[in-house]
């Protein structure tokens, strides 16, 4: 029987496309292919006895056509927190890689295809009690930085939200889509490198468990 496990936090992506991301739509990218760094903070977690809480997780990404295509696959790098002991590596190694249940399994088996590698890195995300902006950092690998998106019929003190989207990256039932334009969008890892500003940045939390 698989280690029973639990995560809550924040996932967050930095891409190529034009805001919003085509993808949390269920449609194809804006450029017909798509290149970008998602990120996960997690709040709480455990994988058995191992606590997970306060780590972070970073994937490198891209691919061609509509990522929810049965046929398309991304390739896909990954960077867990330096800071994680060795039961703690593990852990996430098991529990990304799609081995013991829930949506990272899902996650794995239908949307992943050429894994790129994986690292161990420091890794810093810090995000807005009121979504208002968030960044993240992996020194000399990765790096984004995006500000809420609001417009002329904003209400103030009010946030964007996409409840419901129907190609949620963190699967379905979980927490609304806040969208922001990236300032900051580079990455140097993988043998993917990019440099860019003012595409989609997305938040989406969530909450994944393997207890049936």
């Amino acid at each position: 029987m698989a280690e029973r496990w639990r995560l809550t936090g924040d996932f967050l992506d930095f891409c190529k496309c034009a805001v919003p991301c085509p993808c949390t739509f269920g449609r194809p990218p804006t450029e017909g292919d798509c290149e970008g760094t998602i990120a996960f903070r997690i709040r709480e977690g455990h994988f058995g006895d191992v606590d997970l809480g306060g780590l972070n997780v970073v994937g490198v990404t891209y691919f061609e056509g509509n990522i929810w295509d049965p046929d398309v696959r991304a390739d896909l790098g990954m960077i867990i927190d330096e800071r994680a002991d060795d039961d703690q590596r593990q852990a996430l190694q098991t529990i990304f890689g799609g081995e013991v249940g829930g949506w990272p399994q899902m996650f794995a088996e239908n949307v992943v295809g050429n894994m790129l590698g994986l690292e161990f890195a420091p890794i810093e995300l810090e995000i807005d009690d009121d979504l208002g902006s968030w960044h993240l950092s992996v020194p000399g690998k990765a790096e984004g930085s995006t500000a809420l998106l609001t417009g002329p019929t904003s209400t103030p003190g009010e946030r964007l939200a996409v409840h419901n989207p129907p190609g949620s990256e963190v699967g379905p039932g979980q927490g609304p889509a806040t969208y922001g334009i990236a300032s900051t969008d580079r990455a140097n890892a993988f043998g993917r490198t990019w440099d860019r500003s003012g595409r989609s940045s997305k938040h989406i939390p969530f909450d994944w468990s393997n207890a049936g």
